[in-house]
């Protein structure tokens, strides 16, 4: 009778961890991706208010965000690179660039979250 009982026990544990890893997984996913376009549209919105170097923060938090996903996407791919690009451009000073690539990688890690 125990031993049944454990038994039973042990298959509830393994299919929980079969079916809750994947979902587990995915929940992180949708966090990176989550922080990474909300840091992505308050870059846009710093560098509006021509603040080129507080752009380039929220863009490399988006950044670093982005890159926590860990997920093979094109779209995370570009949004990537349009991150990469507007760090660069807000740390140089120049508010417009940091803007236009800050947008593009939020259009495009949006895309990443709707998948």
């Amino acid at each position: 009778m125990m031993r049944r009982i454990i038994r039973s026990a042990m298959l509830v544990l393994g299919l929980g961890v079969l079916v809750g890893i994947p979902m587990l997984n995915g929940m992180a996913l949708a966090g990176h991706v989550r922080d990474a376009v909300d840091h992505a549209k308050a870059a846009v919105s710093h560098g509006k208010e021509g603040h080129a170097d507080v752009c380039a923060e929220h863009a490399d938090a988006a950044l670093k965000s982005a890159r926590g996903a860990k997920v093979k996407s094109p779209h995370l791919d570009e949004g990537i690179k349009h991150l990469t690009e507007a760090v660069k451009h807000g740390k140089a000073g120049h508010a417009d660039a940091c803007i236009e690539h800050a947008e593009g990688a939020a259009t495009h890690l949006v895309e990443v979250k709707e998948q």
